[in-house]
């Protein structure tokens, strides 16, 4: 039986962490032109309230290595994955690189995935993310098995320790990139 993007929203921490560990292997064929819409889970609505409910993720090939970034969202109406804007270009930030899951030690055991990496925004000919968030790291997971199309994500920070955040957030592919900060 497929886990829908609603079954996600409808899930405690501690299911979402299951279906992290049991995900399957990303398609990165699948990621790559694409905007991914997605949405923060696992936060109570405080939280929500300060930073964001959803967003979008991009993923892009640049030579051999598959690379993205964040762009926000205007969260009057969240659903509608309306870009926000500045001096006319999307509110872009938080370059990253995907890397194979091997290359890391998750605080949590998975059996398959990659890893979303903030240190590595630089190679992709930005500038590198400075402060906590070039130690973020997001493993990824396929939901649904043979399906690439609905990911789960779970944030941690490597500080030298690992460490991990209540944070976990799902990402449904939606359009071709409509923006190349």
């Amino acid at each position: 039986m497929s886990i829908t993007e609603s079954a996600l929203a409808q899930m405690t921490r501690a299911e979402l962490r299951e279906v992290l560990q049991r995900g399957h292997a990303v398609d990165l064929a699948e990621l790559n032109g694409h905007e991914f819409h997605g949405v923060s889970l696992g936060l109570g609505r405080v939280i929500e309230r300060l930073s964001w409910k959803t967003f979008i993720k991009t993923f892009l090939f640049r030579g051999d290595a598959l690379t993205g970034w964040n762009v926000r969202i205007d969260q009057r109406d969240p659903y509608a994955y309306e870009m926000m804007q500045k001096r006319g270009a999307p509110l872009v930030f938080g370059h990253y690189e995907v890397r194979p899951l091997g290359e890391f030690r998750p605080p949590l055991a998975m059996n398959a995935g990659v890893v979303i990496d903030y240190s590595r925004g630089a190679r992709s000919g930005v500038p590198r993310n400075a402060g906590v968030t070039g130690r973020l790291r997001d493993p990824i997971v396929s939901v649904n098995d043979g399906d690439s199309t609905l990911l789960l994500g779970w944030t941690y920070v490597d500080a030298g320790k690992r460490l991990g955040t209540p944070s976990f957030f799902s990402l449904k592919r939606g359009a071709p990139i409509r923006h190349l900060p």
